[in-house]
């Protein structure tokens, strides 16, 4: 896979579009996640691609969230990204916003992990060390369990991303964990705290 855009272009189309902190700290932790799973599924030669689509999947999210997978192709088109690229980012729409179906892992990993990363971080932010680093996985099932809680982030998405991987929930939920302990520093770096 080519990534067909560098990191540094990819953070400034990034930027073009959100200026929010959070959406920023989302796109960096989908990032830091994508690269964990490439590395661990087998995929280290296409790491930075899988980085790439984790951190531009949102792109049009803030400006056009209305049209959020549909406007993604123009905006990347016009910077220039390929279009295998842009059938990743826009594969997480799927059932959602668009009909473009994950068919890759990586595809099918963006689609479980990224309602998933912003349920784990809900989660860390309730910890006294507002951190995943000592997240036990019990703790975060209490939390998904809990309707009310982080209400915007789809445990149907999450759960069909499982079934699409033919993964047991548990192991999704733990995988992420261990994938957002390993950029947490980095992402701390990027976008940090308050």
């Amino acid at each position: 896979m080519e990534d067909h855009i560098s990191r540094e272009k990819a953070v400034e189309l990034l930027k073009k579009y959100n200026q929010d902190p959070f959406h920023l700290r989302h796109a960096y932790t989908v990032e830091g996640v994508m690269r964990w799973y490439a590395d661990q599924l087998g995929y280290g030669e296409d790491v930075d691609f899988w980085g790439l689509v984790g951190l531009l999947h949102d792109i049009d999210f803030e400006k056009y969230p209305d049209q959020h997978c549909i406007k993604a192709p123009e905006l990347l088109r016009e910077a220039g990204v390929g279009e295998e690229m842009i059938h990743a980012i826009c594969s997480h729409g799927y059932g959602l916003h668009v009909t473009i179906k994950p068919e890759h892992q990586m595809e099918k990993v963006l689609y479980a992990s990224d309602e998933l990363t912003g349920l784990i971080w809900a989660t860390a932010l309730m910890r006294p060390s507002k951190s995943v680093q000592d997240m036990e996985l019990k703790s975060l099932k209490k939390k998904y369990k809990s309707k009310g809680f982080a209400a915007g982030c789809s445990r149907e998405v999450i759960e069909n991303g499982a079934k699409m991987l033919g993964w047991e929930l548990d192991d999704l939920l733990q995988k992420t964990i261990e994938a957002m302990r390993s950029c947490e520093t980095t992402v701390n770096e990027q976008s940090p705290l308050d």
